[in-house]
């Protein structure tokens, strides 16, 4: 999302069942911008996590499920031949079911969870991958910034995210 913000073409998106990483292909620019998309790549689950906490903590619980459902429909138009497309639709299917025919108990539960996940799988995935990360390698290479600081950097990102979010969720109970 980010590299489309950032004016990128973006061909397309892999989702790699082996290792849990989203691959973006054909990113090419600036080095500050190409910076700026292997950098926040990793802390996407926690950032996306972080503004539906934000959402929940203001009582938009609903608005939570439809923009994940919006966000996952353009996954759908970059992902390529992979888990994705199995995977990306029936993500949507359930949350519009979840919206259309469930109680607001259950809604809630799906959005809690949803943003529990989002929070958590990125420290998951920043302690996981670390400084061997794919990321953290392409951006030593343009930077010359050690892989551990890049992987510190992405855990203490998702790590301030969770504190945050889980801050406003809890609150929010």
């Amino acid at each position: 999302l980010l590299a489309i913000l950032l004016g990128f073409t973006l061909e397309t998106v892999i989702l790699k069942r082996e290792t849990g990483e989203t691959t973006l292909k054909a990113i090419r620019g600036a080095l500050l911008r190409v910076v700026l998309v292997g950098f926040i790549g990793y802390l996407g689950p926690s950032l996306f996590g972080l503004g539906a906490a934000k959402l929940i903590e203001t009582g938009r619980v609903l608005t939570v499920l439809w923009l994940a459902i919006l966000l996952l429909v353009l996954l759908l138009f970059f992902i390529d031949r992979s888990l994705g497309m199995i995977s990306v639709p029936f993500a949507i299917l359930l949350l519009v079911l979840v919206t259309r025919s469930a109680h607001a108990w259950l809604e809630e539960v799906v959005v809690y969870g949803l943003t529990w996940l989002l929070l958590l799988d990125g420290v998951r995935v920043a302690f996981a991958h670390g400084a061997k990360a794919d990321d953290a390698k392409s951006l030593h290479g343009r930077t010359h910034i050690h892989p551990r600081l890049w992987s510190l950097l992405w855990i203490a990102g998702t790590l301030v995210a969770v504190a945050i979010g889980g801050k406003w969720l809890i609150l929010r109970s």
